[in-house]
C-alpha cells in the first residue's frame, strides 16, 4: 500500500529522508524510513544471456534486496519464422511483455528514444513511484528491434540509459548499476558521489 501525500507531508520532520517535486507526476516527494519499497520487476526480450553478464545481474540482485523486493523476469524472443518477419518478432515479443503488465504495474520503456535522465533523476523516479498507487514498478528492455505498439501505449514513462544504442544484455547491467546507485542516493549512502 502506498503512502498518501498527505501522510507523507504531515509526518514528522525527523524521519524525513529527501524531499522535492518529482518532475515526472509533479507531487511533493519525502521518502520516509520504513517507508515500504515499491517491489520492481524487470522484463528483459532476448534470446540468451552470458555467464558474466548473469553473475553481474546475480549480485546486483543480491545488493538491491536489502532496498525491495526485485524480480528478474526474462521473455525469450526469435519465434520460430520470425527472422524472416521483423514485424512479427516484435508483435509476438509485444504480447509476451503485455502478458505479465498487470493494470496497477507502473511501467517504465527503456528506450533510445525516451528521456534523458541522471542518476539523481533515477532515484527521484524510484522514491516517487511509491506516490502512484501501483503495486509494483516495472523496467522493460527490449528485444533486438525495440518495443511493440501496445507497450509504447502502456508504458507510463519511457527513458533512455545512453544515447548510444545498447544491447539487452548491456542495459540490462547499466540498469542494475543505476537502481543499485538509485537507492544509494534515496538512502543517503556514500556509493554515489
Amino acid at each position: 500500500m502506498a503512502v498518501s501525500l498527505s501522510a507523507t507531508l504531515n509526518a514528522d520532520h525527523s524521519t524525513r529522508i529527501q524531499g522535492r517535486q518529482c518532475k515526472y507526476t509533479g507531487q511533493s516527494v519525502f521518502l520516509m524510513r520504513g517507508q515500504r519499497a515499491l517491489p520492481i520487476k524487470i522484463l528483459t526480450v532476448g534470446r540468451t544471456r552470458s555467464q558474466g553478464v548473469q553473475l553481474i545481474v546475480d549480485d546486483y540482485i543480491e545488493k538491491l534486496k536489502c532496498y525491495c523486493r526485485i524480480e528478474d523476469v526474462r521473455i525469450r524472443s526469435n519465434p520460430k519464422n520470425s527472422r524472416r518477419d521483423v514485424k512479427a518478432q516484435v508483435e509476438h515479443e509485444d504480447m509476451a511483455v503485455m502478458h505479465l503488465i498487470r493494470s496497477d504495474d507502473w511501467v517504465v520503456m527503456l528506450d533510445e528514444h525516451g528521456l534523458d535522465i541522471e542518476s539523481e533523476q533515477m532515484a527521484e523516479l524510484i522514491g516517487d513511484a511509491g506516490n502512484t498507487g501501483a503495486s509494483s514498478l516495472l523496467f522493460c528492455i527490449g528485444g533486438s528491434y525495440g518495443h511493440g505498439r501496445q507497450l509504447r501505449q502502456r508504458a507510463n514513462l519511457s527513458i533512455k540509459l545512453s544515447s548510444l544504442v545498447l544491447n539487452h544484455q548491456i542495459a540490462l547491467v547499466v540498469l542494475m548499476e543505476q537502481l543499485y546507485r538509485a537507492w544509494t542516493i534515496l538512502r543517503g549512502q556514500k556509493y554515489h558521489h
